[in-house]
């Protein structure tokens, strides 16, 4: 029995290989060409979550159309890496899913081995104790894009330290909502504003500042 899904990308990859034959535009790109175009697709897909409601559907359509565009570009760079003699599309599902095997240890036991469910908390701290290792890396905090935006990099450092059961950060403002919390952030950025202080860059610091902590910590 034949997987519709499995179709379907099948024909979007001998789409793919025909445009990069016989269009000139999708002939001529690049990985780096492609950058611009890869973020706004992102952000699209970002913004028709904002619009998505789970609960009646409406907005899935919008999604599903930016879901496809961004599925593109996934299929478009792993063509150019095949051009380049790099890798392919099969490399890239088989490498993303032997990867989430092996960070479901509870799903996926080794052979002779048994891990029984455990809570979020302790599966999160699993998830980046493997992924530490296999990237050889001395900390979960490397990874961490530091181009990211202030607050998303922030939000991110900040869960990775929950893992190791690190807290360091005192909360002096408990908003009661999401609403007042956006409000409360926006008084903040307004109190910088007035004070001729830049919010981002100043997050940025403080972040780094708690990354050398934890470190240490870790």
């Amino acid at each position: 029995m034949t997987d519709k899904r499995t179709d379907s990308l099948g024909q979007l990859i001998v789409l793919m290989d025909q445009l990069r034959v016989d269009c000139p535009w999708d002939a001529k790109q690049t990985h780096t060409s492609l950058r611009s175009h890869l973020l706004e697709e992102t952000y699209e897909v970002l913004e028709a979550l904002d619009h998505l409601d789970e609960e009646t559907g409406k907005g899935t359509e919008h999604l599903k159309e930016e879901l496809g565009d961004l599925l593109l570009h996934i299929v478009f760079h792993s063509r150019i890496a095949e051009d380049r003699g790099h890798f392919d599309l099969e490399d890239v599902a088989k490498e993303i899913t032997e990867k989430l095997v092996r960070r479901h240890p509870h799903v996926f036991p080794a052979e002779n081995e048994s891990e029984e469910a455990k809570d979020m908390d302790q599966m999160a701290s699993t998830w980046e104790q493997i992924k530490k290792k296999e990237k050889n890396r001395s900390s979960v905090f490397e990874g961490i894009p530091k181009t990211l935006p202030a607050l998303s990099r922030a939000s991110k450092v900040l869960r990775k330290a929950s893992t190791l059961g690190i807290n360091q950060i005192s909360v002096e403002i408990e908003p009661k909502n999401e609403e007042v919390f956006g409000e409360v952030l926006l008084g903040l950025v307004e109190w910088a504003r007035i004070n001729e202080i830049d919010p981002e860059e100043t997050l940025r610091v403080a972040v780094e500042q708690y990354v050398e902590k934890a470190k240490e910590l870790e």
